[in-house]
């Protein structure tokens, strides 16, 4: 009789995940924690041609681009002369599923067909179950997905039990859970049980079939304006939505093209907090997972994340609640598109961006989402109320995280706020460190360091000394 216990299945852990992705990661590592990152993409996923021929067959991909006139001439109001930026939006909302995420999804069920699996399983509490229930549904797979949607009280967010009921009409199996260590344990119980395949968020299947999304962005510009963006903003939580979109900026030629990361500020929220669970009013692209995905993407549920948005982002920033909820309103009233608020948070740091660049300069948000019951404002901030949260109007500078949501009175109160890359950086080495139990590194993984981390060798060889680390 196989043990169910939590010890033994969590010791079972490589082994179910192996079969589970039918990828063996141990050949793409070396050293004493490098992998051969690029190697490992080469070599499991598809060519953007394929890319997009897989996901024409299940209605995703070649979505809309333009430009939000109205917003831009609102930003012209409130920008200094000769400031404004233009924002154009990609509407991602029109993939079947409702969000960019239809685009990993298509790849990893595409593979898990072709590969023979009956089945796909993910582990999300967002708009990825959706995709992933929606491509299953088209490719004739059966489809689980487990949830952390509850406290201990057994009180689901408006937005999560949103995505829940998505995930139902597509004919998914959802399995709801409480927020701790449950989801991960009844994560790989569900795969070991069943056979089906992981089509986590992380696989390279999933981050390769971003890029088709960055591709579009970068040749759909071309075409409109003549020249590529000069910045794509991409709302940043678990990582694989920036990397994906950076590595098709790239792969279309749009290398000058700076990538910036968004997410939503909760800081001093523990996202494994029971207590904290229902204090947020957002469930993704906050700094809970933007930052110690950044910091550390190994603890994903795979054995190496391919989403490293170190390798990729150029700049990260973040903004309020307030800021997000002020411009989901504005994008409705002024642009006549409602979307939910995981694209509107890349929209708030674009808008504040844009008042600070030149007027003859190019912003893309490259994504939007749905939006549905769970997801409008309303809900959200009566949760928030509910759960003893202060909403109310003002500077949107004054918002604290589980304590209140100041919901700006104009767009001049919408700020960006930068955080410390070289510190994200050094994190990220020091959590290798201290992951791996090292005190002893290779020149070899000098090397991988500095590119995972997009530090000079130098700099890393003296973190590494700081940390007491010697190198052979």
């Amino acid at each position: 009789m196989i043990d169910l216990s939590y010890q033994a299945v969590m010791g079972r852990k490589n082994e179910i995940m192996k079969k589970a992705v039918g990828l063996d990661y141990s050949v793409f590592e070396y050293g004493k924690l490098s992998f051969d990152y690029e190697g490992m993409m080469e070599k499991v996923a598809y060519s953007i041609p394929e890319m997009q021929k897989i996901q024409y067959e299940t209605k995703v991909g070649n979505t809309s681009l333009f430009e939000l006139k109205n917003i831009n001439k609102l930003i012209k109001k409130y920008a200094q002369k000769g400031k404004g930026a233009r924002i154009f939006i990609k509407d991602e909302a029109a993939n079947a599923s409702g969000s960019f995420k239809a685009r990993r999804a298509s790849i990893s069920v595409y593979h898990a067909k072709k590969m023979g699996y009956k089945g796909v399983i993910a582990a999300t509490s967002g708009n990825y179950g959706a995709a992933v229930a929606s491509q299953a549904a088209q490719r004739g797979l059966k489809c689980i997905i487990v949830q952390e949607v509850f406290d201990s009280r057994k009180i689901g967010q408006p937005e999560i039990l949103e995505k829940a009921r998505k995930c139902e009409a597509f004919g998914a199996e959802v399995v709801q859970l409480t927020v701790g260590p449950e989801l991960f344990y009844m994560f790989l119980r569900l795969l070991e049980e069943t056979g089906y395949f992981n089509a986590s968020l992380y696989t390279p299947f999933g981050i390769a079939g971003v890029e088709t999304l960055g591709y579009e962005v970068a040749n759909q510009m071309k075409d409109m304006e003549g020249r590529y963006p000069d910045v794509v903003i991409a709302t940043h939580a678990g990582g694989g939505n920036l990397t994906g979109t950076a590595r098709g900026l790239i792969k279309a030629g749009a290398e000058d093209t700076k990538v910036i990361g968004a997410s939503v500020d909760l800081t001093g929220l523990h996202m494994a907090s029971d207590r904290d669970f229902n204090r947020k009013s957002f469930t993704t692209g906050h700094t809970g997972f933007g930052v110690p995905f950044a910091t550390w993407p190994d603890r994903s549920d795979v054995p190496r994340n391919a989403a490293r948005v170190l390798r990729y982002m150029d700049r990260y920033v973040t903004v309020t609640q307030g800021d997000v909820f002020y411009v989901t309103e504005m994008l409705a009233q002024l642009e006549g598109i409602e979307r939910g608020p995981a694209g509107n948070t890349s929209l708030a740091a674009a808008i504040a961006l844009a008042k600070e660049m030149d007027e003859d300069k190019i912003i893309v948000v490259q994504e939007t989402e749905y939006t549905g019951a769970g997801k409008h404002p309303m809900p959200q901030l009566t949760f928030a109320k509910q759960n003893g949260i202060e909403v109310r109007r003002g500077n949107s500078i004054e918002n604290i995280p589980g304590k209140n949501v100041v919901i700006p009175e104009n767009i001049g109160q919408i700020t960006a706020k930068d955080f410390d890359m070289n510190r994200l950086r050094h994190s990220y080495i020091k959590n290798a460190v201290e992951n791996k139990k090292l005190t002893e590194v290779t020149m070899e993984d000098v090397k991988f360091l500095a590119e995972d981390t997009k530090l000079a060798k130098e700099e890393v060889i003296e973190a590494l000394k700081e940390l007491k680390v010697a190198i052979d």
